[in-house]
């Protein structure tokens, strides 16, 4: 689906000159019975391209596989290891700079990719977006009624951005997928099959396309003070 690749030529970039490149990270897991594989990919691209829209930076196509190892009962689930992602976002970064583009935006589609805080931390001229604090900001912008720590995997605010901007991609029954499992403190150790047998924590019937068109208008908003602190930095 060319809609979730920069299609921009290399003529493109040179007349744009960015200085900023922003770098889509989703995953390739198992979202339940209602979403596809790629969902996080889908919605990190998806965010991505709305920012690319209103500042000046480069987007760059996604990374399509991340650290999804909770995720590794369900089948099609498929999982590169933390050292694998934090070398591939270093050798981006670094090849963006060589061609003179010295500031890299990671647009994280997948909770359990902790590492790239890691990489972000230890270089200069990164930035990691949205944080807890933007989707926080964004949850509320949107109306999002399920507590954060209640929708965490397919559940109300992935199925309502998912609903504003790749309808087709959400199965019609999703509303039949409610499942809460707030305590999951052994989740690391466990895996999410611990906790949910559909894969599904969060109440999907919730969401509503006008809930993800406010979410993702929030997340826009907020990415100007990122690029405010790259500046600074």
């Amino acid at each position: 689906m060319t809609e979730f690749l920069p299609l921009n030529t290399t003529v493109d970039v040179r007349d744009q000159q960015p200085t900023v490149a922003i770098l889509p990270v989703g995953s390739h897991e198992q979202h339940g019975p209602h979403l596809p594989l790629a969902t996080d990919t889908i919605i990190a691209s998806t965010v991505a391209r709305a920012l690319s829209s209103a500042y000046p930076v480069l987007e760059l196509p996604p990374i399509t596989m991340s650290c999804s190892h909770e995720h590794a009962a369900w089948p099609g689930t498929v999982s590169i290891s933390a050292p694998t992602l934090y070398a591939v976002v270093r050798d981006i970064a670094e090849s963006s700079r060589r061609s003179g583009i010295e500031k890299l935006v990671l647009i994280n589609g997948h909770g359990g990719n902790y590492v790239l805080s890691n990489v972000v931390q230890e270089s200069a001229g990164m930035a990691l977006f949205p944080t807890e604090v933007d989707w926080n900001n964004a949850r509320i912008a949107g109306g999002i009624e399920t507590p954060m720590i209640s929708d965490m995997h397919a559940g109300e605010l992935e199925v309502a951005i998912l609903l504003h901007t790749h309808p087709e991609v959400v199965r019609a029954d999703y509303a039949q997928h409610d499942h809460l499992a707030d305590d999951r403190d052994h989740m690391l150790t466990l895996g999410l099959q611990a906790y949910t047998k559909s894969g599904v924590v969060g109440l999907p019937s919730r969401a509503t396309a006008e809930k993800g068109r406010d979410v993702l208008a929030s997340l826009v908003t907020s990415f100007a003070a990122v690029l405010t602190a790259l500046e600074q930095g």
